[in-house]
């Protein structure tokens, strides 16, 4: 693999330890900041609206220069917003540092996807995709338990500057690692939204947002549901949330080498799977063991449709992809938001605090319905090219003409 790659996924362990730290720290900001748990949310909530409108409008925003000089504005578009954060004097200004950071989330995974995707040869696009990715799932195993910790004990401000000095080395891995690959010839932003009129690349999307929704229905409410029901200390969430994270690391890598050998079977696999331990996770919330794993089982299936499901969207777009593939990081996204409200809407309903795990198989089996289609309705495309190949019939002009007697 490529050098490139490893900065590729320094600059996402940065962006994934700052979307995912603030959880760990809302307690602390409310508290400084003088306002309530559910407007501290906001920080959360603001970050990933600002994913989903930035990824596009960065994209768009970047079209006349090179993918290398993208990356590196991006990564200084994300070190300014979390010192921006880190600074703050009202909650506000906070708020702000946050949309500004997550603008170039989007856009940093989308790019960074093509990049990877180049970078190597066909075979290896998914892995490769999957590499940088592995930042971002690390990031949830180690950044996000440390920059808790420091905030803890020294204060959330400082966990932001050292965010903000990750984004910095992840800025000079890629000015240095990273080669200038030239643009394609003749690509212009027409052709880019052209894309969004592929009925495959919206399907993939559709996929993406159902998906990886389903398991953020579960993990939004990871610790009621550990406390309440499975019986945990309030303390034993960062552990489980380690597991979830090395679940995700083992999926996204997994997920990555299959892919490139079977993406659609992959994609059922994943899909169905987390569909069942989901539902499952009704019943295995009530008991420790069971709960814990269930909660890794989660990480590892739902990160192990991400390489696919991108690779899909740079597949199905491969003219222009670079749009798609940002607009695609905004829908896990769309996705982990409309899971979040739906699983609160289930829980304030009554039905307790495992009633957003069967949101979240419904949307992973929603998704899985999606993928059949999309196979079904790609088999249907190729069919009569296939029938006409297979019969050996000759094109028009080549026919000879019949004998006149």
């Amino acid at each position: 693999m490529p050098l490139a790659l490893l900065a590729l996924a320094i600059g996402a362990f940065g962006i994934g330890t700052t979307e995912f730290v603030i959880m760990g720290l809302l307690p602390q900001v409310a508290g400084d900041f003088d306002v309530s748990i559910p407007t501290a949310g906001l920080l959360v909530t603001g970050y990933a609206l600002g994913v989903v409108v930035g990824a596009p409008l960065m994209t768009v925003l970047g079209q006349r220069i090179t993918r290398k000089r993208m990356l590196m504005l991006l990564m200084g578009l994300f070190i300014v917003g979390n010192l921006i954060s880190a600074v703050a004097p009202v909650f506000g200004v906070m708020l702000a540092g946050r949309v500004v950071a997550s603008l170039a989330h989007g856009a940093f995974f989308g790019i960074g996807s093509v990049v990877a995707a180049e970078l190597v040869a066909p075979e290896k696009k998914a892995g490769a995709i999957a590499m940088m990715f592995t930042g971002l799932t690390v990031a949830n195993v180690v950044g996000v338990p440390l920059g808790t910790l420091v905030g803890q004990a020294i204060g959330w401000r400082v966990t932001f500057v050292i965010v903000a000095a990750l984004g910095v080395l992840g800025l000079a891995g890629i000015a240095k690692l990273v080669p200038d690959l030239p643009k394609p010839e003749g690509v212009r932003l027409r052709d880019e939204v052209g894309a969004f009129r592929n009925v495959q690349v919206l399907l993939a999307m559709a996929m993406t947002v159902l998906g990886f929704g389903g398991v953020f229905a579960a993990i939004t409410y990871i610790t009621p549901m550990m406390t309440d029901v499975a019986g945990y200390a309030e303390s034993s969430v960062t552990w489980l949330l380690v597991l979830f994270g090395l679940g995700m690391v083992a999926g996204n890598l997994i997920g990555g080498k299959f892919a490139d050998r079977a993406l659609m079977p992959m994609l059922y696999i994943s899909l169905g799977a987390l569909a069942v331990v989901l539902a499952l996770f009704t019943v295995t919330a009530h008991n420790k063991v069971a709960a814990a794993v269930s909660v890794m089982l989660i990480g590892a299936l739902g990160f192990a449709t991400v390489p696919p499901l991108q690779k899909r969207v740079l597949d199905q777009a491969s003219a222009a992809p670079t749009l798609a593939s940002a607009a695609n990081i905004g829908a896990f996204n769309l996705g982990n938001a409309l899971a979040a409200w739906l699983g609160g809407i289930v829980i304030s309903s009554g039905f307790g605090y495992t009633a957003p795990n069967w949101v979240g198989a419904a949307l992973a089996a929603s998704a899985l319905g999606l993928a059949v289609l999309s196979a079904a309705l790609e088999r249907r495309s190729t069919a009569p090219s296939k029938v006409v190949a297979a019969a050996g019939v000759a094109p028009a002009a080549e026919v000879p003409a019949p004998a006149h007697h």
